[in-house]
């Protein structure tokens, strides 16, 4: 699936940074553009991609410091000239652009979502988001500004694909080595995704392509990724049960959002030697999804790939139901409520459909 990529912020920066490197990498060749847009003038220096920085007449390259508010209008004052940056990176050959953001931040937060907006109104192709929660203990003004984001994000992206900061770090992890550690494993899940259907070595009996991606993600408003991966045999027999454990392991403890199993439609992706992928393990894998979503929409299929290793890649779409999804919204009702600067009923807020509003 070729794409264009957007970080929003200093987190949504760096992801972007750490996609557009995989991608490179692996020889994927799946995205098309990468571009930084932040308020912060220091957090786009270290990054290798393009960079657009944004309010400067307003906040003079110092960043919003966590105000979304603040973040929105200077993105809403600023839309032209990232639109200017964009120009001739988003090409015919691009399938969809993912707007990339940490969700708890102000730029990110305010931002994205009024990008996702003036993308989808100029652009004829999927608008996505792929927006990063705040863990449980990163205080309260995070979490209200990603419930906030969250809300507006899900009503302008065709679909938003959530990672929950809690879901990929031990709990020993400094803070630095936390987000290296999440922005890794988004760049090889994310882009393992983003690379299925492209020109991969060998032929599989059943490739995935881009359409069953981009179908998958229409059929929900929020979506999460799992993986999981396993020493392969060389005989295909032998890995029926390793290509069912890994998906497994994919969809019960290896998903950005944990615990969110419930979905609208599925992607199953098998990824592996075209001949040590067993037919036989992929379509037992696939019922198993489908058993365990509750979803008819279960699609499935191979992804080529030069390894010793197969990887289960379980894409879920229309998680928006999840347990996980409800805690989270509690949490970020909660920590709006304990916003002082803020004399609106937050609950008002948080059902309230205008953007102009929720910033």
């Amino acid at each position: 699936m070729k794409v264009v990529l957007i970080g929003v912020g200093q987190a949504g920066g760096k992801l972007t940074q750490a996609l557009a490197e995989f991608d490179h990498r692996m020889g994927f060749d799946a995205i098309r553009g990468a571009l930084a847009v932040n308020s912060a003038k220091a957090d786009l220096q270290s990054l290798s991609i393009d960079t657009c920085l944004v309010g400067q007449a307003r906040v003079n390259g110092h960043g919003v410091g966590g105000d979304n508010e603040l973040g929105a209008e200077v993105m809403q004052e600023d839309t032209g000239e990232v639109m200017g940056q964009l120009d001739g990176q988003i090409t015919a050959e691009a399938e969809g652009i993912f707007v990339v953001a940490g969700l708890g931040g102000g730029t990110g937060s305010g931002g994205a979502p009024v990008l996702v907006r003036e993308l989808a109104r100029i652009y004829d192709i999927p608008v996505y988001a792929l927006g990063v929660l705040p863990g449980r203990d990163e205080g309260a003004m995070y979490q209200a500004n990603a419930g906030r984001s969250l809300k507006t994000l899900v009503r302008e992206a065709d679909s938003t694909l959530l990672v929950d900061n809690d879901a990929w770090h031990s709990s020993g992890d400094s803070v630095g080595d936390a987000f290296d550690a999440i922005n890794r494993a988004i760049a090889q899940r994310v882009g393992l995704l983003l690379a299925s259907g492209e020109a991969i070595e060998g032929v599989g009996e059943s490739v995935v392509d881009s359409s069953e991606v981009i179908n998958t993600f229409k059929e929900g408003d929020i979506a999460a990724l799992g993986y999981a991966s396993a020493a392969a045999s060389e005989d295909s027999a032998e890995n029926v049960t390793t290509t069912m454990s890994t998906a497994r392991q994919a969809l019960f403890t290896g998903t950005s959002l944990p615990d969110a199993r419930t979905a609208d439609a599925a992607l199953l992706v098998v990824a592996g030697r075209p001949e040590a992928i067993p037919r036989k393990g992929v379509e037992r894998a696939r019922r198993m999804v489908e058993d365990e979503t509750g979803s008819l929409q279960v699609r499935g299929g191979d992804f080529p790939l030069d390894s010793d290793r197969l990887a289960a890649l379980v894409l879920l779409s229309g998680v928006e139901r999840s347990d996980r999804m409800e805690e989270f919204m509690e949490r970020a009702r909660e920590a709006n409520e304990q916003q002082p600067e803020s004399d609106a009923d937050p609950a008002a807020q948080f059902q309230n459909d205008e953007l102009n509003d929720l910033f």
